[in-house]
This record gives structure tokens, C-alpha cells and sequence, in this order.
């Protein structure tokens, strides 16, 4: 849901190095345990049927305030896992890049903000189980979380960063993405929603896929 939307060269070089470096570290220890642990045949399915509605409904951008879209990655990590929810941030980010959705520059801060709602999410679903909560409201709120997470992830890349060429002085800088961080916000909130209906329908029919088995 969160995007950093800006183009080639918005961030300074320095910005650019860091959060790179960052994204690699981060998709290194999910390679790691990966090839650790092990995945199930079940959730390489899920995987690919997540990163595919994740990558369609990625393309679908409402040209507000930088950009604003849903990308189901809560939806993803609750499903897939917080493993391979990070690897299909990646190849998302990737693969929209390539059409020209968001810098090939950025793939490291996007790939950072994309991954960790899927991890939040997964995280907060599986814990809002364990305290009894009811299928629908534990997805909602774990997406909605997890979506959270990722705009104030992207608020704070933006504004640590700066902007080249940006005549906003640095607290002008802030304001200006607070508010696309609450835009945001809100549209977490109707994406969590969705999640929840997904996941309680899901739920109903396959419940080993969301883990109630």
C-alpha cells in the first residue's frame, strides 16, 4: 500500500547506498532461513498466486498526493509467511519498476517498506490468534497494522532522505509527508478490511491455508 513514488535521482546518493544496503541485508537473512528452514509445497503456490494479484492490483495507482494504491501485501504475509511475503515485495518492486512504477533506484527503501507489512502482518495475525480473536477482525486489524507500518516506514525513508531539487525547507518537508503518511493511513484501513473478508473467506473453505488446521 505504502510506495515511495519519486523518480530517478529524488534521493540523494548517500540515501540511495544506505537504503540499498539495507534492502539487500534484509533479503539475505530471508534467503538465509529459507534455505534453513525450508518452505512448504503449499505456501510456493500461495506465493505465486500472492506476488501475481499483489503485482495487478500494484498497477492500479489513483494519482493522489504522490500516488496512493493497495498492494495486498498484508495479505500476502498472512497467507505466504513473513519469509516469502519479503521475497514477493522484492519481485514485485521489481517487476513494476521495470514498467516504470517506481524507481529502479528505490528498490532497496520500496523493498523496505513493502516487506515490513507483510511481516508485521503475518506477525500480528498469528498473535491476535493466540489471544482468541475471530478470524475476520485478527486479519483486518494484522493487515491494517501491518499497512501502518509501512507508511510511517515510508514517511521516515522520505524525510531521513530528503528530496534533490526540493525547495521545502526540512521540517516543510515533514509536514508535507505527514500527510501523505495519514492518506495512507486510511486507505490501510479499507485495504485491512478487504484483507479480513479475504482471509474469512479463505478461512471457511480452506482453513489450512490461513493456519487453523
Amino acid at each position: 500500500m505504502a510506495h515511495i513514488h519519486l523518480g530517478e535521482g529524488s534521493f540523494p546518493l548517500w540515501a540511495l547506498a544506505f537504503w540499498t544496503l539495507l534492502g539487500v541485508g534484509l533479503v539475505s537473512a530471508v534467503v538465509y532461513r529459507i534455505r534453513k528452514g525450508g518452505i512448504e509445497t503449499h505456501q510456493i503456490a500461495l506465493a505465486g498466486v500472492g506476488a501475481a494479484a499483489s503485482f495487478a492490483i500494484f498497477q492500479l495507482n489513483i494519482p493522489v498526493w504522490g500516488g496512493i494504491h493497495m498492494n495486498l501485501t498484508g495479505l500476502v504475509g498472512i497467507l505466504a509467511g513473513p519469509l516469502l511475503g519479503a521475497l514477493i515485495a522484492l519481485v514485485v518492486n521489481i517487476f513494476s519498476a521495470a514498467l516504470g512504477h517506481g524507481a529502479v533506484g528505490l528498490l532497496g527503501a520500496n523493498t523496505l517498506v513493502n516487506a515490513s507489512e507483510a511481516i508485521v502482518a503475518y506477525y500480528a495475525f498469528k498473535t491476535l490468534l493466540g489471544m482468541d480473536w475471530d478470524v475476520f477482525p485478527a486479519a483486518s486489524s494484522a493487515a491494517t497494522l501491518g499497512l501502518s507500518a509501512g507508511a510511517f516506514i515510508m514517511g521516515a525513508i522520505i524525510v531521513i532522505s530528503g528530496v534533490n531539487g526540493s525547495a521545502l525547507p526540512r521540517g516543510d518537508l515533514t509536514i508535507a509527508v505527514a500527510g501523505l503518511v495519514g492518506l495512507n493511513l486510511g486507505v490501510a484501513v479499507v485495504e485491512g478490511l478487504l484483507t479480513g473478508l479475504i482471509v474469512q473467506f479463505l478461512a471457511s473453505v480452506r482453513p489450512d491455508l490461513v493456519g487453523l488446521v
